[in-house]
């Protein structure tokens, strides 16, 4: 089943009036399926965070198409997709539980399922303790897992990672890649964009490649790599690879 399909997605942008519009997303087109995990990657500018507000309606295409569960995108999809973007808001007032509180209400869930809930999704990302602390004064690393928390909390059939561990010291990397590799095991279905290749190589089953906003490679990670040792040495052998090809 497709989880999620991308069809022939298309922006572009204008910074001035003046100017003529530039178009950042040329020709999208990918599919994710049930319970694969899979890396979207490419360089900075490439379209991976503009194609993925797209998808979720934050922004619009100029053209193209985007379906969730094999239908066209619905409100009533929202309940069905967790997401944490690379610059995730926090109401830094708030304690780790009034946030999960807050996302949990604006999903209209039953408010006696909450508290249940909460606290698998804390203990799962490891803030149990750090519940009744304000997000202000929360840790990056905390900031983060308790964005993954707001993802998770209503069970959602699809997770969307936009750089889940960008900016991430060591420590917090460690525990952020545990918590994902235990959504691995329980064979959710997510999206993971992210510049870093060494965690997308352990991650992943399955790859994207956007490149100056045309998706270049999707397919499993195992057939990219089939002849290198690393992910990051088939990606610059196929980087240079493609480079050749548009310079001819």
């Amino acid at each position: 089943m497709k989880i999620l399909e991308v069809i022939h997605l298309k922006k572009s942008f204008r910074s001035d009036f003046y100017k003529p519009a530039q178009q950042v997303l040329k020709d999208i087109s990918f599919s994710v399926e049930k319970g694969q995990f899979v890396g979207f990657i490419g360089p900075n500018g490439a379209g991976k965070t503009t194609t993925l507000k797209c998808a979720l309606e934050f922004i619009f295409p100029d053209s193209g198409e985007v379906r969730f569960f094999d239908e066209k995108f619905a409100l009533h999809h929202r309940q069905k997709i967790g997401f944490l973007p690379e610059r995730p808001f926090f109401q830094e007032f708030l304690t780790g539980i009034e946030f999960l509180n807050l996302h949990w209400s604006l999903s209209q869930q039953p408010a006696e399922n909450f508290k249940n809930r909460s606290m698998e999704v804390l203990e799962q990302v490891k803030l149990t303790h750090a519940k009744d602390k304000k997000l202000k004064d929360y840790s990056k690393g905390m900031l983060q897992r308790i964005g993954i928390a707001q993802a998770l909390i209503t069970e959602p059939e699809l997770l969307i990672f936009d750089e889940p561990m960008s900016g991430l010291d060591p420590d917090g990397r460690i525990l952020i890649k545990q918590i994902l590799l235990g959504l691995k095991e329980q064979k959710k279905t997510i999206l993971m964009s992210s510049h870093l290749l060494e965690d997308v190589e352990e991650l992943c089953s399955q790859i994207i490649i956007v490149h100056a906003g045309q998706i270049v490679y999707s397919g499993p990670l195992a057939e990219f790599t089939k002849n290198f040792k690393t992910l990051e040495a088939a990606y610059r052998q196929f980087k240079i690879d493609l480079n050749m090809e548009i310079n001819t």
